[in-house]
């Protein structure tokens, strides 16, 4: 096992991101400007990964679709280990489609993301030696609730987890139902994720329900608010920083690529957290979804 590897499961896309310049009209047609590069929650936390120093094992599929050569090429230059991934035939490649205001936050996306339903537990079964040598193992929740719980039964090393988004974030909870173990060492989410899926009225009383749930770990970013994290026995608020949001695209993936680098290198929680921030803030000051540089204030 090597202490700075980490292996990232998960989703691959191109994303197109439509930025508005003008306030937003419903039924309306908005000047802006329009982008296109390679993202997925899973890709945005491998590459973040890479900025800060970690070799990456990426485990994902790309489409063969010109998509798909996009992707594939991106991360293939960027250094990620790829030999885990495959590439499908006749299969179309992730694409996430996403509209932000004319202050850089999310006003709606869509994420066509069927592919990653082919990651399946038998895909995994063949290559869990290989992601049981990292120090890590992160995924996101466009994984499917089977092979999530496969991966809570198999992983030999702490595994983390990002919720993604409410529609999604389920999936973790009932895989950890499901699973032998039910057990999660880590559990990334943001504040509506926490809310709507513990059914519960405020982010302290959703955090002690993950940890009913069988999450040792639980991080809930609020935004402008800050994060608030509890390992079960401390809890602690931590105000954000001052940040010039350029675009919020990433900044949840930015944060929890900041813990597992803070967390594999021996880090507390908290110590993890602030770091998670620094990260993040550094992804809301630039134009793309990912880390630009290693240099984090």
């Amino acid at each position: 096992m090597k202490k700075d590897e980490v292996a990232v499961i998960g989703g691959v896309n191109v994303d197109v991101t439509a930025s508005m310049t003008a306030t937003y009209i419903e039924r309306d047609s908005i000047p802006g400007h329009v982008s296109m590069d390679c993202g997925g929650v899973a890709r945005n936390i491998a590459h973040d990964l890479l900025v800060l120093g970690h070799e990456v094992r990426f485990v994902t599929l790309f489409g063969s679709d010109a998509f798909g050569d996009m992707c594939y090429g991106q991360c293939s230059r960027l250094g990620m280990d790829l030999s885990l991934s495959e590439r499908l035939a006749d299969v179309r490649n992730g694409l996430y489609l996403c509209v932000n205001d004319q202050h850089g936050d999310m006003v709606v996306a869509v994420a066509d993301t069927d592919i990653i339903d082919r990651l399946t537990p038998q895909f995994l079964e063949t290559r869990m030696k290989a992601i049981n040598a990292s120090a890590a193992v992160v995924a996101d929740t466009n994984v499917s609730e089977a092979s999530l719980a496969y991966l809570l039964d198999h992983c030999e090393v702490p595994l983390m987890v990002d919720a993604v988004s409410t529609a999604k974030a389920g999936r973790i909870v009932r895989a950890l139902a499901s699973s032998g173990r039910g057990m999660l060492d880590t559990l990334k989410l943001n504040r509506q994720e926490a809310l709507v899926i513990s059914c519960q009225e405020s982010v302290e009383r959703a955090v002690a329900w993950f940890h009913n749930a069988g999450v040792r770990q639980v991080f809930v970013t609020l935004g402008a608010d800050g994060v608030y994290c509890s390992d079960g026995v401390s809890s602690l608020l931590l105000p954000a920083l001052p940040v010039d949001v350029v675009n919020t695209t990433g900044a949840g993936d930015a944060f929890l690529a900041g813990v597992v680098h803070a967390q594999v290198h021996g880090e507390p929680m908290d110590a993890a957290a602030r770091c998670g921030l620094r990260v993040a803030r550094a992804v809301l000051e630039s134009p793309g979804a990912y880390l630009r540089t290693s240099q984090i204030e």
